[in-house]
């Protein structure tokens, strides 16, 4: 390949600093094709428009723990609303491939591939780029790919699965829209094949930041050829399909192996660093640790595509193992989540770091549990009820913060000239040990809003009720402490304020 031509990919790649796409590849004249030339209003703009496709691929580093603004926005809404933007896509995408083939676009691509084939041994590759570049995935036809793969970005590499998605998508699309003709039948085939390159070269890459971009490329080889096509297709498509349907499989069954490949370096990379989460816990006050969110987006990802495979093949093989895979995922990310919390040396900490992380993962999973029955592992929630584990999270933080707290509320009832001194004894140790506990977490943080008035709603019942209670038995303390900084309703209001972060 020529330098300029390696420079130009490597600037695909990169990407463009104007509104997030991805530099333009220019046209080149190719003898041969000018009576297949697209309107003036491409389909590649059209296609490009369609911008949907990986609305939930949120770009997260785990060594920053940043997310790219927008989806941090929308984390919650997003995961809700993707499978209705993903049948937009593809009815859009599908009314593209119909206009494409009503303006006899198509079919004169497939009449130039046709002809170039019987005049040239070389030249399938040449016509295949014309009708690519207007399906905006030339770039898969470049020898280079896989080197270009290993040098792309997470934000490259989202754009390149972005573009083969639509394209893929379209050319299935197109199978039902050209004749039965042999030559139509080599040119779809030939286009899938050149297509499906994609995936070899992206398996073969190395390095964690490609399991976000197979995800997705799976979930669309597992959907392309099921979910566009109408109910009733001509004999000779039926055959092109079933093709394109076991070259497929093929491909996925790749992208499973590469997958769970993948999954193996994330697992071995998140045991390390043990002073590193340390440090992180007692910084974030106990919030959802980064790597938590991270290994999330995979699971939800892996949840899509194992809802994808069982919805458009039914219970397979790799439906079988993805399923397995998540389960494992699960189980592995909360033991995990134990041992790091291990590391903290201050045990209140500790627990609403287990609380916070493990809801996380209950609240973002059950949102696409109803296909995998995750239920049995996370719980559904459509209101505010605990599972057992987060219960005994919660539990074991309001036992090791405020337990002592409520021990300087002396339970006996004593008589004699002690009695006042006892109490009111009693009372200050209870106020210095409240001002502790709540000026020791003041700065904690419980991210969902949820969750936080729970934990203080829990709180206020245990300890401002009991401290109520006390005060009532023995009015001339309630009577000393009434409008003061340690009433019932100043402490009540503190409580109120706490896990803002």
């Amino acid at each position: 390949m020529a330098d300029h031509e390696y420079t130009s990919l490597k600037v695909l790649l990169q990407g463009s600093s104007t509104e997030g796409q991805l530099a333009s590849v220019p046209e080149e004249s190719t003898t041969g094709f000018t009576d297949a030339l697209p309107p003036s209003d491409s389909y590649r703009d059209s296609i490009r428009r369609v911008s949907v496709v990986c609305s939930d691929w949120r770009i997260r580093s785990r060594q920053s723990g940043s997310t790219d603004s927008a989806a941090s926005r929308s984390t919650n809404s997003s995961y809700s609303s993707n499978s209705a933007s993903i049948g937009t896509a593809t009815s859009e995408l599908r009314k593209i491939a119909q206009r494409m083939a009503s303006d006899g676009y198509t079919q004169r691509m497939v009449q130039a591939f046709h002809t170039v084939s019987l005049t040239h041994t070389f030249g399938q590759d040449r016509a295949l780029r014309k009708w690519f570049i207007e399906l905006d995935v030339d770039w898969v036809l470049d020898v280079l790919l896989k080197l270009l793969l290993e040098e792309a970005s997470v934000y490259s590499l989202k754009e390149l699965v972005r573009r083969w998605i639509r394209a893929l998508t379209v050319i299935v699309a197109s199978v039902t829209t050209i004749s039965d003709a042999p030559a139509a039948a080599q040119f779809v085939t030939a286009s899938v094949s050149a297509m499906l390159v994609f995936v070899d070269a992206m398996v073969q890459v190395n390095g964690e930041e490609k399991l976000q971009a197979m995800l997705q490329m799976y979930i669309c080889v597992c959907s392309a050829s099921y979910g566009i096509l109408p109910h009733t297709i001509s004999s000779g498509a039926q055959s092109i399909l079933n093709d394109i349907n076991s070259s497929m499989d093929r491909q996925g069954n790749k992208l499973i192996e590469s997958i769970c490949d993948t999954m193996v370096q994330v697992r071995r990379t998140l045991m390390k660093d043990d002073n590193l989460c340390a440090t992180e816990i007692l910084e974030g006050g106990g919030e959802v640790h980064k790597n938590t969110k991270l290994m999330v987006d995979y699971i939800v990802l892996m949840s899509k595509a194992h809802a994808s495979t069982q919805m458009n093949s039914g219970q397979s093989h790799n439906t079988g193992k993805l399923g397995g895979l998540i389960h494992y995922t699960i189980d592995y990310l909360n033991n995990l989540l134990v041992r790091k919390s291990e590391l903290c040396s201050d045990p209140s900490l500790r627990y609403l770091f287990l609380l916070n992380n493990s809801y996380f993962i209950v609240q973002m999973v059950s949102k696409t549990s109803v296909s995998l029955n995750l239920e049995q592992l996370c719980g559904h929630q459509t209101e505010l009820k605990l599972t057992p584990e987060c219960e005994k999270y919660m539990d074991s933080y309001l036992d090791v913060s405020w337990r002592n707290v409520l021990s300087f509320i002396p339970k006996s009832n004593f008589h004699g000239p002690l009695r006042r001194w006892i109490h009111t004894t009693s009372l200050a140790k209870f106020q210095s040990a409240f001002d502790n506990t709540y000026q020791a977490q003041k700065f904690w943080k419980v991210p969902e809003p949820r969750l936080r008035s729970l934990l203080r709603e829990t709180i206020i019942k245990r300890v401002i009720s009991a401290y109520n209670d006390y005060l009532k038995e023995h009015p001339e303390l309630e009577k000393h402490v009434s409008g003061g900084s340690s009433s019932p309703k100043i402490l009540e209001e503190m409580l109120g304020e706490l896990f803002e972060g």
